[in-house]
């Protein structure tokens, strides 16, 4: 009689580890707890957008540096200036070894050397509204990029 209740619990912890172990599998699994909405989705690409645009302006000698508090150059030259494109600025490099710095330099390290160095300008803010949005506006111009950081 204990054998027979031995096996029939075996039977039951099985068969109820089979069950859970195929349900959990067949449960489809996301990052995200809820889907984001087509308006949300818009809202998120039209707030990015409005970064990008500014990144634009300031990468090209304009902008609201007046507004941001900061002087991107004192010699009158922009980003664009060395910079043609933004895809110029191959940030799909980044981290790299930076010759001019003579270390391994993230991109926004680079963007602050450019405005200090050739540019005469005072170093922004790493996390600056200033710097999300040059980023933002560089990042975009590569926009389908293969990301090769350490490459030259």
């Amino acid at each position: 009689m204990l054998k027979n209740k031995s096996k029939i619990i075996w039977i039951i912890t099985v068969t109820s580890l089979f069950v859970g172990v195929t349900l959990f599998l067949l449960t489809p699994v996301s990052a995200h707890k809820k889907r984001h909405s087509a308006a949300d989705m818009q809202a998120f690409d039209d707030a990015y957008m409005e970064v990008v645009k500014m990144g634009d302006a300031l990468f090209h000698g304009g902008g609201p540096q007046d507004e941001l508090g900061i002087t991107l150059s004192k010699t009158g030259m922009a980003c664009a200036m060395c910079h043609p494109f933004a895809s110029d600025v191959h940030p799909h490099q980044f981290p790299k070894f930076q010759e001019q710095m003579s270390e391994v330099a993230g991109l926004r390290e680079m963007i602050n050397w450019c405005i200090e160095k050739p540019n005469e300008g005072v170093m922004i803010g790493i996390d600056s509204e200033a710097m999300v949005a040059l980023e933002a506006y560089i990042m975009w111009s590569h926009k389908g990029t293969i990301i090769e950081p350490g490459t030259h």
